[in-house]
């Protein structure tokens, strides 16, 4: 082989080494991409991962806040006049409000008052003024200046009614001072849907094995005045009606009351053993305005009750009195309040309110030809006597 052959075998030899490094080179670049690419594909995906994670948990904290504001009653009604309850039955409609409206939602029960019989009394019962605004057209009433503890102005204000009604303000308070577990439950038994029936009271509407909180028995009693939930009430806390009534009558005593009060049922009907007076009233509605737990429920304009399997969406409830008054020209506010009726003291109602300087004020009225015409004697008297 010539020197010329030899060299050119040896340039093409180097040319073929300089193509297998070319090429390793060329791998050993794409196997670094891919490395790369895998990398970021796993980083990637690492941070996808995290990003949902974290959007799950937002979701799910915000479902669960969402969950316990759809927990506050947000309802109201619109209704016609009752006839038991002295003021309407209700058909429902949705609104955007309260709990209070609400519930409130310590599961807690507030102490009660510490007062006593005396710091109950109020003075001028016999020598104050009668009360005689031309537009209170009820037969009786009463205005009581709470701070100074008189009586502002009445008529017959003394003499014996049935509260009708007006009763479940004493059934509130006696319960409240009873029960530890607001979110505690009880079953609506026949015996108690039987009793709300052939008296022909108002019902919140809880049927017969309906398992309900406490809660809804403490609203259901005043706000639409039910007698179903007072019912449910004095089985709850004393194992029957009796036996509740008994504890009724120590409220009365314990108030000082017991001289001119006696009640026989906790829902109003009429005995001719069930009564009290107007100042009586008074009294016991002050009572139920000391208590936390009684105070929050008369002053709630709306509720929602609880959900069962007889009512999913729970049952929507309303005072009335309050929403029909909140509207009208007082020198103040009207917090309270209770109505009631029977055909022996009329169209009645039990209020209380506090004026713009922080005043407080109740007033008792019974004997109405109306619902109505006892919520505008109450508008009337505190225009006249509110300061």
């Amino acid at each position: 082989m010539s020197e010329i052959d030899t060299e050119l075998d040896e340039e093409r030899r180097e040319r073929l080494r300089a193509r297998r490094r070319a090429e390793r080179r060329r791998k050993r670049r794409r196997r670094a991409r891919i490395k790369r690419a895998l990398v970021l594909t796993g980083l990637a995906f690492v941070l996808i991962l995290i990003i949902s994670l974290l959007i799950f948990t937002v979701k799910a904290l915000a479902g669960k806040k969402a969950a316990k504001i759809s927990e506050a009653p947000v309802v109201e009604k619109a209704g016609t006049l009752n006839a038991v309850s002295g003021i309407f039955t209700s058909d429902t409609v949705d609104l955007t409000a309260r709990s209070e409206d609400t519930t409130e939602d310590s599961d807690s029960v507030p102490a009660a008052s510490s007062k006593s019989a005396a710091d109950y009394v109020i003075s001028g019962l016999d020598t104050a003024p009668y009360l005689g605004s031309d537009d209170v057209t009820s037969t009786r009433a009463l205005m009581v200046d709470v701070d100074s503890r008189t009586v502002i102005a009445q008529k017959g204000a003394g003499e014996r009614i049935s509260p009708a009604s007006m009763t479940k303000i004493l059934t509130l308070l006696v319960a409240a001072e009873h029960v530890t577990d607001l979110d505690d439950t009880f079953t609506i038994t026949r015996e108690i849907t039987d009793y709300s029936y052939s008296n022909d009271c108002s019902a919140v509407g809880f049927g017969e094995n309906e398992t309900v909180t406490v809660r809804d028995l403490l609203y259901g009693t005043i706000l639409p005045s039910g007698g179903d939930a007072a019912a449910g009430l004095a089985f709850y806390v004393s194992g029957s009606l009796d036996a509740f009534v008994q504890l009724m009558n120590e409220k009365l005593d314990a108030l000082g009351l017991s001289g001119t009060a006696h009640f026989t049922n906790c829902v109003g009907l009429y005995d001719e053993n069930h009564y009290c007076t107007l100042y009586d009233m008074a009294v016991i509605l002050e009572a139920a305005v000391d208590n936390e737990l009684c105070r929050e429920i008369l002053s709630a304009h709306t509720y929602t009750t609880s959900s069962t399997d007889q009512h999913p969406d729970g049952i929507q409830i309303s005072n009335w009195f309050l929403r029909r008054i909140e509207d009208k020209e007082i020198p103040g506010e009207v917090l309270c309040a209770k109505t009631g009726y029977v055909v022996q003291s009329g169209n009645c109602a039990a209020s209380y309110a506090v004026a713009s300087d922080g005043h407080g004020y109740l007033c008792v009225t019974a004997d109405a030809h109306s619902g109505w015409r006892c919520i505008y004697d109450h508008v009337a008297a505190y225009q006249h006597y509110m300061k």
